[in-house]
């Protein structure tokens, strides 16, 4: 899986976290404001244990900005599994301190299991400054190339991404959908197999939430020159 189809799907499940970190804060600040509100105790619980859920993707989302996304997420994953196994099985006196390690651990647990088996192609490393001698030789022709050949339904999916104003979007949790702007909707499964084949891109800066615009790649340009 290359590193920008991983951060787009690594991307959205942070931001599923996130919004249900959000949410269940909304929701105790608004109990609060109700004079003799019962539940309380059960909605800071629940902030509790959505803030312990979206800890290790706040975490996550550091490490790839300080080592990019395959060794951030090497990093985060060998730190959860060793603060996992650090925890043991010892219990507090106090039950507030016990449903906090029980809800990081579940956290972590959560992350581990998502992110698990995501195998992400290596990193494009920073090229290096080149020296003297080299400035002083000429560059090598780019290699040249090769346009595939497509097919009439993939064809069309390029043109909708082009022309349409396509874009990826999640209104729910766990489904993402593809909306444009204007004339025929492409197929969500042929959206994301141009996205896979490097044809397209997302631009996986902003949340699916608020919808991730899908352009055509250089590649893809081509091959509707074609």
């Amino acid at each position: 899986m290359n590193a920008e189809i991983a951060l787009s799907l690594l991307n959205s499940m942070a931001e599923n976290s996130f919004n249900a970190s959000e949410k269940a804060r909304q929701e105790l600040t608004k109990a609060c404001a109700v004079k003799g509100f019962l539940e309380l105790a059960h909605l800071m619980e629940a902030v509790m244990v959505a803030d312990a859920k979206a800890k290790p993707w706040q975490d996550l989302f550091r490490r790839i900005e300080r080592h990019g996304a395959r060794e951030g997420l090497a990093k985060m994953r060998e730190k959860a599994t060793e603060a996992l196994v650090s925890y043991g099985i010892a219990l507090s006196t106090s039950m507030v301190v016990n449903a906090e390690r029980l809800a990081e651990q579940d956290g972590i647990r959560r992350f581990l299991s998502a992110t698990g088996g995501m195998d992400i192609d290596e990193d494009q490393a920073p090229a290096e400054e080149a020296g003297p001698e080299a400035e002083a030789q000429p560059e090598p022709a780019p290699a040249p190339v090769e346009v595939p050949k497509v097919t009439p339904a993939q064809r069309r999916t390029l043109e909708a991404i082009r022309d349409n104003g396509v874009k990826l979007q999640e209104f729910r949790v766990g489904r993402t959908t593809v909306e444009v702007e204007c004339g025929e909707k492409p197929r969500k499964d042929m959206v994301l197999w141009v996205i896979e084949q490097r044809w397209a891109k997302a631009d996986v800066s902003t949340s699916l939430y608020t919808g991730q615009k899908v352009t055509l790649t250089e590649l893809g340009k081509a091959i509707l020159a074609g």
